[in-house]
C-alpha cells in the first residue's frame, strides 16, 4: 500500500516516494510540486511533488488531475489510484511536516516562518527526486509569498532546470495538479490515522482544523491542559492556540521574580497538590520519560 508508512507513523513518516520509473531516469521530466494543510491550526502540513516525462504530459491529464480543492475526497482517492496505477510513467514524493515541528520552527529564537519552511520543502523534495535519479528538466511551483522571488532562489538552488513558479499553478499544470492530489491525499490519511500519544482514546471531534472553525476551537478549548498546554496534534505557534495558552498555569521563573515579589496567582506547584482525587495515568509527559512521583518509589 502506497501510503502504508504514513498510516503506521503520521507524525514520523518524514520524506518519502514510490519506486522510481525507469523511464522518468532517461528521458526528460516535468516535476511539479504543491502542499496541502498550511492554514489548519491542527495536524501536519504535507508537502508533494508528482513527476512524469515531458512528451507524456497529455497522458497525465488525461487521467483527470486537477486542483485538489475543487474534488471531493472519493475524487481524489480515485485520482490518486490512477496516479498508482500510471507507476510506469509517473512518480510522486512526499514531505510530511508534524505540528511540533512547524511549531518548533516558528517559535525558535531564530524565527523561521512558514513561508521559508514551505519553500525549504519544497526544495527538498526537489532535491529527493534528483538525489532519487531523476532526469528532472522542469520544475513547477506553485507559490508561496511573492513568485518572482521564489522562482530565483529556485533558479539559484538548482541551475540547469528550467524553473516555473506561479499563484494557483495546481490550476495551470497537470503535473502540479496531480501533486495537490497527492498532498491532500497524504494529509487527509496522516490526520485520519494520527495516534494520540497522551490519549489512545481522545475525543476526534475537532472540525475541519481550521481556526475560524467553531467546532474546533471548543476542541481546543477542551484540550488545554493548564500545564502542559496541548496535545501533539496542535500548532502551538497559531494565533488561535497562543489566544487560548493564555489561560494556562501562569509560570514565573526563579531568574525572573524579584527575591520580594508577591507568589502569582495560580503557581505550578498547585498541579501536584490539592484534594484526593481518583487515582489516573500520568500525563505523556511522565510516561514517556519513565518518571514517577517519589511518594510511589
Amino acid at each position: 500500500m502506497a501510503l502504508a508508512r504514513l498510516e503506521r507513523d503520521p507524525a514520523g513518516a518524514g520524506r518519502f516516494g514510490s519506486p522510481v520509473p525507469p523511464l522518468c531516469r532517461s528521458r526528460p521530466c516535468a516535476l511539479g510540486v504543491d502542499e496541502a494543510g498550511r492554514g489548519p491550526v491542527l495536524g501536519p502540513m504535507v508537502y508533494a511533488m508528482c513527476y512524469c516525462p515531458l512528451e507524456r504530459m497529455e497522458e497525465l491529464r488525461a487521467l483527470g488531475v486537477a486542483d485538489s480543492k475543487t474534488l471531493s475526497e472519493p475524487e481524489r482517492e480515485r485520482r490518486f489510484a490512477l496516479l498508482e496505477a500510471a507507476g510506469d510513467t509517473v512518480g510522486w514524493g512526499l514531505h510530511v511536516l508534524p505540528p511540533e515541528h512547524i511549531s518548533a520552527c516558528m517559535l525558535q529564537r531564530a524565527k523561521f516562518n512558514l513561508n521559508e519552511l514551505s519553500q525549504d520543502a519544497a526544495a527538498g523534495l526537489i532535491q529527493f527526486a534528483l538525489d532519487e535519479g531523476v532526469n528532472v528538466a522542469e520544475v513547477f511551483v506553485d507559490t508561496v509569498g511573492p513568485a518572482d522571488k521564489y522562482e530565483a532562489k529556485l533558479r539559484g538552488r538548482f541551475p540547469g532546470v528550467g524553473v516555473t513558479v506561479r499563484p494557483k499553478a495546481d490550476g495551470l499544470f497537470p503535473v502540479v495538479s496531480a501533486a495537490s492530489i497527492c498532498a491532500k491525499v497524504a494529509r487527509d490519511r496522516a490526520v485520519a490515522h494520527w495516534r494520540f500519544p497522551e490519549d489512545p482514546n481522545m475525543d476526534r471531534d475537532y472540525g475541519s482544523g481550521y481556526p475560524n472553525d467553531p467546532q474546533t476551537r471548543a476542541w481546543l478549548r477542551r484540550q488545554l491542559q493548564p500545564v502542559f498546554g496541548f496535545p501533539r496534534f496542535v500548532r502551538f505557534s497559531w494565533g488561535t492556540a497562543k489566544e487560548l495558552l493564555r489561560g494556562a498555569a501562569a509560570v514565573t521563573w526563579a531568574d525572573e521574580a524579584p527575591a520580594d515579589a508577591p507568589a502569582p496567582p495560580t503557581l505550578l506547584s498547585r498541579y501536584f497538590r490539592g484534594p484526593p482525587r481518583a487515582p489516573r495515568a500520568p500525563h505523556w509527559f511522565f510516561q514517556e520519560r519513565n518518571l514517577r512521583p517519589l511518594s510511589d518509589l
